[in-house]
């Protein structure tokens, strides 16, 4: 256990954080599953199994990621780039159909489907990140930087949002984050922005999933006029949350579990609240917040651009994800079908997220290293001068 431990470099804080919230994904998935297992005939501790395998496979990428230098995802990015618009597209026209959406593919021989729109997220951070960082001396040319820059982002954001609006939005907004620090110009990025708006226009009026999008942000506008059967998961995820006042009912005497559609997934946080109280929810937010902290000190401290703009767009993607994943329990936003990261149960969403971890773990043992070695330069230094 020593030795492993002694592998493990990079921000302490941020592996503790990875092991906090695996464990409450382990007590919140255990207990919300168990009308999923009733419905198939099984017992809960199958789903936990699972879930379990997952978050150990993801433990163990994030392991082997955060020990490869993070300079060689520069590399990796170009291939990651040209590997995911092609999957994205046959995600679109020949990945599995749910809600008039294509977002997954199975993964042949293993029984589990894959979200292409995960790899995006990571393949387009790391691709922005080095394209900021490599193109800094000539970042204002609009033909050299900018427009293959821009092309990339309002690619992926078309290709994710035509069936996964909120996925895409918030890639969106994490790109546009990334070329602000990258110092791209405000004239610049307002044309991204509006780029980006008539997309999303186009999307909402146009795309298979409109009267879906339309009706959502109706039903949040306006719930006292809203059918019954569109608001029923938000109404009953403010019940869970209601009910479960200061110190929660306790871990497993949740009741919403048995109505809400993903008490698992998309609506954990609800479930948490319900068993664990606002103390639980608040704590919960409290460790994202951390996270984002200890990943902002990161990016401060690196001393490459490369990792400095990917340690800080992998950690507004998880954080962001998270808080969206929050508000929309909480009612602060319209229904998404976005998890809450290292929390909610899910397969291969699990992995990405833990890669992204690594990744950013990968950056912080480079300072790390970087600050050990500066120290030990200005210690011979010292010495020769006293000897001197």
């Amino acid at each position: 256990m020593h030795r492993i431990l002694s592998q493990t470099k990079g921000d302490r804080w941020i592996w503790l954080i990875v092991i906090l919230l695996s464990v409450i994904s382990a007590l919140a998935v255990y207990s919300s599953t168990g009308t999923l297992a009733y419905k198939h005939g099984v017992g809960a501790e199958s789903y936990l199994i699972k879930h379990m395998a997952m978050i150990f496979g993801g433990i163990a990428l994030m392991f082997v990621s955060h020990k490869l230098d993070y300079r060689y995802y520069a590399g990796i990015s170009k291939i990651l780039m040209i590997v995911t618009i092609p999957l994205l597209l046959y995600t679109l026209i020949f990945g599995n159909h749910v809600n008039d959406a294509s977002r997954w593919i199975a993964i042949p021989g293993t029984g589990l489907t894959f979200q292409t729109s995960d790899l995006a997220k990571l393949s387009l951070i790391t691709f922005l990140a080095r394209s900021l960082s490599r193109k800094q001396e000539n970042i204002k040319d609009v033909k050299e930087s900018f427009m293959p820059i821009m092309g990339s982002v309002c690619l992926v954001f078309v290709l994710i949002a035509w069936a996964n609006l909120s996925t895409g939005l918030m890639l969106f907004g994490v790109s546009i984050l990334l070329l602000i620090i990258g110092r791209i110009s405000v004239k610049q990025i307002s044309v991204v922005c509006l780029a980006g708006f008539i997309l999303l226009l186009g999307i909402l009026f146009l795309g298979p999933r409109r009267h879906m999008y339309l009706t959502r942000i109706e039903t949040f506008r306006h719930p006292e006029k809203a059918d019954p059967d569109k608001s029923f998961q938000a109404n009953h995820a403010k019940i869970a949350i209601a009910t479960g006042g200061i110190f929660g009912k306790g871990p497993g005497n949740s009741t919403e579990r048995n109505y809400l559609p993903h008490p698992y997934s998309d609506f954990i946080y609800a479930t948490i609240i319900e068993e664990y109280g606002m103390i639980g929810g608040f704590a919960l937010v409290v460790i994202y917040l951390f996270l984002l902290y200890r990943c902002i000190k990161i990016v401060t401290k690196a001393p490459k651009a490369f990792g400095a703009l990917l340690a800080a767009g992998l950690s507004f993607s998880l954080t962001i994800q998270a808080f969206a994943n929050m508000a929309v329990a909480v009612g602060l936003g319209p229904v998404t079908g976005v998890p809450l990261p290292l929390v909610s149960m899910g397969g291969t969403s699990i992995l990405f997220t833990s890669v992204a971890f690594g990744i950013i773990l990968s950056v912080s043992r480079h300072i790390d290293e970087y600050e050990d070695n500066r120290k030990v330069v200005v210690g011979e230094i010292r010495e020769k001068e006293i000897a001197a």
